[in-house]
């Protein structure tokens, strides 16, 4: 027995379980083959699970044209829906997070965590009303050119049909395969699908108490096994105390993530946080999960490279992946600069949660419509979330936004698809934010900053705000201007048939805007040879 089993049995023994493991603690039987059939596929090449084989992937074309892509973060977390998607943690945890003590408000609402867990609002989580071709719709109106919605979460219920638990939608709540209703929906409306695992950290995701449901092995194939270390006091507190997966666990995150390649083909592959323990402080070359990514990666790259004829993508976070074998993710920030190799964006229309809860504080179009511009100009692309409730509608307030984002898609579009990066991003006075998740301190825009992006010899200006003046000064336009040497032939705004009177000398080009705005957020200049 290893030092884990025996301290897990030791700890079921205090805490008045039986001395033979539960097996729903023991490895899930059907993992072990599969482990050994994705090692078989990485073996057989041509991407090996090395770095170095790892690093000559190339990121397709289609995903650094598409620039919008939907994300949706729906579970059995939408029933409560309270405080934000990670009820189930802070249900089990006596501390307020972000101002709410879910605690508290689980005790008076539901009653004690012994005798109401997680486990108890799967069966209320019907989805009686989804319905994912209307959603796909709605994604396809919006102008997203991709779809992933979230496979699993931190919280261990599959959204799809595991086959190494019972917990999971198609056999509990909704009783349907929701990750496959939507890869159909998705792809019948002509756009990319992925999916995203939040499932590493299932590992550390539930704190333990012996009086909660939790606690007992019967319920470890949800929950996780109920190892010691989440029974102490600071448990609660994983950024300081992110104790490594065991083996287990990452053979059984292994073929679950392999099995989402094999039933759905996802295009896109998104990883969270728990893929690095050390987290922000963990690189690829140190981090204990490394043998597992690379073994992922591999068996992805390999399998949908046979598939489609090309890789598809792996997004991850911070440091897991070497910068060149995957693309980087970073949650609710942005870039200062231009960064060269390619990355996106991951945020909400709600600045409060990312799954469904009452109250949301939501966004406005105004502002997630610049953060897509100011994204695109520094070679990015822009993930955005929306909740669904428990019932499967998408909220009108969710469904207002997307709409807005589409129509001015309709209208500006051509400035951020199939567009690249400029040789500088833009100017003007306002500084985003860019360490994790730090969007809250960024401040509105000016009509002063402005975007660049480029499709061959044209070049698209952005405003992220209409002048009061009715008047803009592109500085980086100047006639002396080392960034665009030579005339300029024509300049017209995106949606406007107005003629617009400009000038050019060495303080800058000066354009009169037109008298009418084509949409009513920022506006694109488009500035031809």
């Amino acid at each position: 027995m290893t030092c884990t089993a025996t301290a897990l049995v030791a700890m079921m023994t205090c805490c008045g379980f039986a001395e033979q493991p539960h097996p729903a603690t023991l490895p899930h039987p059907a993992v072990a083959p599969a482990v050994e059939k994705i090692q078989a596929v990485t073996a057989e090449g041509p991407f090996q699970p090395e770095w170095s084989s790892l690093e000559q992937y190339k990121i397709p074309q289609w995903y650094k044209d598409a620039k919008f892509g939907i994300f949706i973060h729906w579970g059995a977390y939408s029933v409560p829906a309270y405080g934000s998607e990670w009820y189930p943690r802070q249900m089990y945890i006596n501390l307020p997070r972000r101002g709410d003590n879910f605690f508290d408000h689980h005790i008076k609402t539901y009653g004690p965590q012994g005798k109401f867990g997680y486990k108890d609002f799967i069966p209320q989580f019907k989805a009686e009303k989804f319905d994912a071709a209307c959603w796909a719709k709605l994604f396809k109106e919006t102008g997203a050119r991709y779809v992933i919605p979230v496979a699993e979460h931190h919280d261990g219920f599959p959204m799809y049909d595991c086959s190494f638990t019972r917990w999971d939608a198609s056999e509990m709540g909704p009783k349907r395969d929701v990750i496959r209703e939507l890869s159909v929906a998705v792809r019948n409306e002509g756009m990319k699908f992925g999916v995203s695992s939040h499932r590493a950290f299932n590992w550390m995701y539930y704190v333990r108490d012996k009086s909660f449901d939790n606690a007992d092995p019967q319920y470890a194939d949800l929950y996780g096994r109920p190892m010691p270390f989440l029974f102490k006091a600071d448990a609660w507190d994983y950024k300081s105390h992110f104790v490594p997966q065991d083996e287990q666990f990452k053979d059984d995150w292994l073929a679950r993530s392999c099995e989402l390649v094999d039933k759905y083909q996802p295009d896109v592959f998104w990883f969270d946080f728990g893929i690095t323990p050390g987290l922000q402080t963990t690189n690829y070359e140190n981090n204990p999960f490394a043998d597992h990514l690379k073994q992922f990666a591999a068996y992805y790259y390999n399998r949908s490279s046979k598939q489609s004829g090309q890789a598809g993508v792996i997004n991850y976070k911070w440091e897991a992946f070497p910068e060149s074998a995957a693309v980087l993710d970073k949650e609710r920030s942005k870039m200062a600069e231009i960064r060269k190799p390619f990355w996106q964006t991951d945020t909400a229309v709600s600045a409060s949660s990312w799954g469904y809860t009452r109250n949301q504080r939501y966004k406005t179009p105004e502002r997630l419509i610049n953060d897509l511009v100011d994204i695109v100009s520094k070679n990015g692309c822009l993930l955005l979330n929306v909740g669904p409730r428990a019932d499967g509608t998408i909220p009108e307030e969710d469904q207002a936004i997307l709409k807005a984002i589409g129509s001015w898609l309709k209208i500006n579009g051509e400035s951020i698809y199939e567009t690249t990066y400029w040789k500088t991003f833009g100017e003007g006075p306002t500084a985003v934010s860019t360490g994790h998740t730090s969007e809250s301190k960024d401040k509105p825009f000016t009509a002063a900053d402005l975007r660049f992006t480029a499709r061959g010899d044209t070049l698209y200006v952005t405003g992220l705000k209409w002048p009061a003046s009715g008047r803009i000064t592109v500085k980086t336009l100047a006639s002396d201007s080392e960034h665009y040497q030579g005339e300029i032939a024509s300049i017209t705004m995106l949606g406007s048939d107005q003629k617009l009177q400009w000038s050019r000398d060495e303080n800058g080009l000066s354009v009169q805007l037109p008298t009418t705005k084509p949409s009513e957020y920022a506006y694109v200049l488009k500035v031809t040879r």
